[in-house]
């Protein structure tokens, strides 16, 4: 059983000797550093009177993958002002209004928000639609763009039923499998986009003639995640096959390699986490943080590029802090569930290594700094369901 029926957040830090000041100062301290630092520390950045972007540091561009998670972490701690600046920009300059990609976001724009791109990348639509359902039940719904519940389901409309009669484009989601795709249109996935404990709630306040189909696939990606992370290490490939298989195809965009557990890959375990914490629902999945943390933690310098079966590669991981942040989220699946006592730990010990870990510096720290945060909303239980 999960917090969605107890009502109660486990708050790891806590239960590890930190008192809630502690923990209410370092939160606010993230936030500070986050949103409002020196311009070489911060990601948000304030346009005009009512707009506000989060640049990808490493890359210098707004991308859906950002801009979603500003305004996840904005209304989990009742930032509406914030939340509506992201929110505004990104319905300003990324949402698209006609042609293929009509109802979907420009996963990249430039800072002046030129489009850099037209196609969409899912993982955005999914925080996006997310965190408009949770400013809805939190603040209420507004007029405009500011009716969030609108917007949200509208989203998920959109991601479901383009390419049917009279929709241009393609669906973000395969209606067979139920499996989200890497791309709309594309035959393969990622395994770091399966979130079920979205799709949960998704069932509830989507559209109600597609409600059974978030239902479905909150269960086909417990099931498809249980697949996609080996059996001994628990990783995850980067991008991976309908079975789970890590995708070893040469793409027609780019000659690098996707079948490693590298990068996008480390979102997987934090999912997996917050999924059980939230909804208590085990299909097998759940051991992979286990088994993660494990392998890792026995690692002399485990912040390395590794083939799934934990063959390190010798290259040092291009985020090691979200590689860090990441595997400790996957505490709330393994110390909720798992009754071994070393594998608890194990757990906690990853826990107290992110309390100890500072946000990272210089210009990767984008996506490293966007999973620490959920990582420490997650553990110290102010990673919540609004609704």
């Amino acid at each position: 059983m999960g917090v969605y029926d107890t009502k109660e957040y486990r708050n790891l830090f806590l239960e590890s000797g930190r008192s809630e000041k502690e923990i209410e100062d370092r939160i606010q301290e993230i936030w500070d550093t986050f949103f409002y630092g020196p311009e070489d520390e911060r990601i948000f950045h304030p346009v005009g009177e009512d707009m506000g972007y989060l640049e990808d540091t490493g890359n210098h561009d707004a991308r859906t993958e950002g801009m979603s998670y500003g305004m996840m972490i904005c209304v989990q701690l009742d930032k509406k002002e914030e939340f509506d600046r992201i929110w505004k920009w990104a319905y300003t300059y990324m949402w698209q209004k006609s042609g293929e990609n009509e109802g979907y976001f420009a996963w990249s724009c430039a800072l002046d928000g030129t489009k850099n791109a037209e196609g969409a990348a899912p993982d955005g639509e999914e925080f996006f639609a997310m965190s408009l359902f949770f400013a809805s039940h939190r603040w209420g719904d507004g007029e405009g763009i500011y009716c969030y519940s609108e917007h949200a389901r509208a989203i998920l409309r959109a991601c479901l039923h383009k390419g049917e009669a009279g929709r241009p484009g393609q669906s973000m989601w395969n209606r067979g499998n139920r499996q989200v795709l890497f791309v709309p249109g594309i035959d393969f996935t990622d395994p770091s986009y399966h979130l079920p404990h979205f799709y949960e709630l998704f069932a509830l306040w989507a559209d109600e003639q597609d409600r059974p189909f978030w239902r479905e696939a909150a269960a086909a990606s417990r099931r498809y995640l249980k697949s996609a992370c080996h059996p001994i290490t628990g990783m995850s490939a980067e991008y991976a096959e309908f079975d789970g298989s890590p995708m070893k195809r040469k793409l027609p965009w780019t000659d690098d390699r996707h079948d490693w557990f590298y990068s996008d890959a480390y979102r997987t375990v934090a999912n997996i986490g917050l999924d059980y914490s939230w909804f208590g629902v085990d299909e097998g999945q759940a051991d992979a943080a286990v088994r993660l943390q494990h392998f890792l933690g026995k690692q002399e310098n485990p912040y390395q590029i590794y083939e799934l079966d934990g063959t390190c590669l010798g290259q040092d991981a291009l985020h090691p802090v979200g590689m860090l942040a990441a595997t400790a989220q996957g505490a709330l699946a393994v110390i909720g569930r798992s009754q071994d006592r070393q594998a608890q730990q194990t757990a906690r010990q990853w826990v107290e290594r992110l309390w100890q870990q500072p946000l990272r510096r210089g210009e990767r720290r984008y996506y490293d700094n966007c999973l620490y945060f959920f990582a420490f909303l997650a553990l110290s239980g102010r990673y919540r369901i609004w609704g």
